[in-house]
């Protein structure tokens, strides 16, 4: 094969890499076309829909399950903003087992009042959309010239990697868009051998570290804390560790109990990862966790002299308790 064929050759891979990776697509949430506090300066924030935690305290429990398309939603809208609709046909049709249903939201028609979410048997959103890379990439140049930069966030994002590879490996390929710094919000359960496929095109990730004890972590969330902690581990080697949050539950999670060997973790991560400290609230949860105790800013400021004393630096506290 001459060096001509190679370079057409190689030049048709790369066409048909780029092809495959704008036609990847995954299952949105919401998208804040602006915001000042999921990252540095101001970004674009992706809500990606579906979550691996069963978080107690979660603040966004309509994130974590993925819509089934029972319908039972759909005669509880008031302005007829869901309808079921046929998969085969993509028009409105009776139900019928060989013809396959799905919900489907119409964003101009919605009021947001939440009956879906109250109704739902799975505590879901039918409220999601489906987004290729390339229309996503759309949105991203349509608020380009007031971002600084693109948060991906959850649910778990990390669940839908493959689509944040092929997204912030077009962003970092565009001239116009490369300027732009991608972020990843995440509870750490990723495995190591896919934050090597993400690492190259990401410039920061935010960690949530759920609690320190591992019984604890798995009480609150369901899930044991082992990949978290490699997760932070592998992302301060390779300089990708932005920040860890640590969500302070008043007698529930573990923070201030646990706080020497807490302190003895954080301050060998590097010096200039943020420690951030938020304070739970009620606003979003549900079942149980509507009966514990809020976190005030006492019990935060608390917290942080502790872990201070214990020379940790670099510490975030909240800029209001609501």
């Amino acid at each position: 094969m001459s060096e001509r064929q190679k370079t057409v050759q190689s030049h048709n891979q790369h066409i048909l890499h780029v092809k495959d990776s704008n036609e990847r697509t995954a299952t949105i949430s919401k998208i804040l076309n602006f915001s000042c506090v999921d990252g540095p300066g101001n970004r674009l924030v992706i809500f990606l829909q579906g979550c691996n935690y069963q978080c107690k305290s979660c603040h966004n429990p309509q994130t974590i399950d993925m819509c089934n398309h029972c319908g039972d939603c759909v005669e509880t809208c008031p302005t007829g903003a869901l309808k079921l609709v046929s998969i085969i046909e993509n028009k409105q049709s009776k139900p019928a087992p060989n013809n396959p249903q799905k919900v489907k939201w119409d964003a101009s028609l919605c009021s947001h009042c939440d009956n879906c979410l109250a109704v739902c048997p799975k505590q879901s959103s039918p409220k999601t959309q489906q987004y290729t890379v390339a229309e996503m990439l759309d949105v991203i140049r349509n608020n380009l010239f007031f971002i600084s930069g693109i948060t991906v966030t959850g649910g778990e994002a990390t669940l839908q990697s493959g689509f944040i590879q092929g997204l912030f490996s077009a962003i970092k390929s565009s001239s116009n868009l490369q300027h732009l710094t991608c972020m990843i919000d995440s509870n750490g359960s990723l495995r190591t051998t896919s934050w090597a496929k993400l690492l190259p095109f990401t410039d920061g990730v935010m960690i949530d570290l759920k609690a320190w004890q591992e019984e604890t972590h798995l009480w609150l969330t369901g899930r044991q804390h082992h990949r978290v902690l490699q997760s932070i581990e592998l992302l301060a080697q390779h300089n990708k560790l932005y920040e860890v949050r640590l969500l302070h539950i008043p007698g529930k999670t573990d923070f201030d109990a646990e706080v020497d060997e807490l302190a003895s973790y954080l301050t060998q991560l590097p010096k200039d990862t943020r420690i951030k400290l938020n304070a739970f609230q009620h606003h979003g949860v549900t079942g149980e966790a509507l009966t514990w105790e809020t976190c005030q800013e006492s019990d935060i400021t608390y917290l942080a002299n502790q872990l201070t004393e214990r020379n940790v630096t670099n510490i975030v506290v909240p800029s209001v308790y609501l």
